[in-house]
């Protein structure tokens, strides 16, 4: 098993300057390469598809390179595996408690 860090997600209740939004998924997000430590933003719109734990807890993601074995080492998966654009894969698990993003690209 191989995990790289890629950033720690936080939930917000107001837009930050130069978010974009993913109109499939109904949330706004930053670019994690504008803030320091790799952060990444979120606003989740209301009808969003993401379960309401992600809304207010903040996560870590990584990119992994065998998604099927992390989820399998997880205590629980809170969504996913789905696709996250036409090649790679994700899922939010709680591990330890804490919520862990982990990405596979395709």
């Amino acid at each position: 098993m191989a995990a790289t860090y890629m950033h720690i997600g936080i939930p917000i209740t107001n837009k930050k300057p130069g978010m974009v939004y993913n109109e499939g998924a109904k949330f706004w997000c930053s670019n994690v390469d504008d803030y320091d430590y790799k952060i990444e933003y979120l606003k989740f719109e209301e009808g969003t598809p993401f379960p309401e734990v992600l809304h207010r807890t903040p996560h870590v993601a990584y990119k992994v390179d065998d998604l099927e074995t992390y989820i399998a080492d997880a205590d629980s998966v809170i969504c996913g595996p789905m696709m996250a654009n036409e090649t790679d894969r994700l899922a939010f698990v709680w591990k330890d408690g804490a919520i862990l993003e982990l990405y596979q690209e395709g």
